[in-house]
């Protein structure tokens, strides 16, 4: 796992560097991030689990593209939106470091929904949740600083609707796919709190974006906090043997 957590460093040194920047700099660092936390979690999968949750990740983005050429052209499921040419090459439309961000945030989604409730339909549902409100940080962002936007000029709420329902399907693929961890999901939980922690301090000081800063606080924190204080009572338990 040491390269999954040499991934993840880099990861959060570009995260570290995106407000420092503008322009062109700060969008080559959208995908740079983008880049670095999908290698991270195609890593992950690769070692934790073999070729099957893989081979999901590497099916994924492709997915993720026709959903979005879909809703770039008919406003479904999110709603009416386009984006720039500043994420780099398109395919119909989309950017397609777009399908390898939903890639990216899936696998430590579907993780933190694992480690935190056990029935099947329990997990789809956290799954779901904790892939979906990561969007309330995302959207904003990216609106702002003009990498797509909303024909309506504002997000519509239509839209986070329309991402649980994507991230609910998103979660029932990999539950087919998952197998039994060989190697410890650490380095994905960490990439998880990482974005939720560093999301909220980015939006309330550094991008001037409060309402994000809070909403999403409150929506990732659903799933973000729960996995904080299981982190912290496994290592309570470490602590006292």
């Amino acid at each position: 796992m040491r390269a999954v957590w040499a991934l993840l460093a880099a990861l959060v040194l570009a995260q570290i560097c995106y407000p420092l920047t503008t322009g062109s700099a700060r969008a080559g660092l959208v995908v740079v991030t983008v880049l670095l936390g999908y290698a991270a979690s195609l890593a992950h999968a690769a070692m934790s689990r073999g070729a099957r949750v893989a081979g999901a990740l590497l099916a994924l983005p492709v997915a993720a593209l026709a959903v979005e050429a879909i809703g770039v052209r008919t406003g479904v499921p999110f709603g009416e939106y386009a984006y720039g040419a500043a994420l780099g090459p398109r395919v119909l439309g989309v950017p397609v470091v777009i399908g390898l961000a939903w890639a990216w945030m899936a696998w430590p989604a579907w993780l933190a929904a694992v480690r935190l409730v056990r029935t099947t339909a329990a997990r789809i549902a956290v799954g779901a949740v904790a892939l979906a409100s990561w969007d309330l940080f995302l959207d904003p962002q990216m609106v702002a600083a003009g990498y797509w936007h909303w024909r309506a000029g504002s997000i519509p709420a239509g839209n986070y609707v329309g991402w649980l329902m994507v991230a609910a399907v998103v979660m029932v693929s990999l539950r087919a796919v998952d197998r039994p961890a060989r190697a410890g999901d650490a380095p994905m939980y960490a990439l998880y709190l990482w974005t939720y922690a560093s999301s909220v301090l980015a939006h309330a000081v550094f991008l001037d974006l409060p309402g994000s800063a809070l909403r999403g606080g409150i929506g990732m924190g659903v799933v973000a906090v729960p996995m904080v204080f299981s982190a912290l009572a496994v290592l309570s338990v470490r602590g006292s043997r």
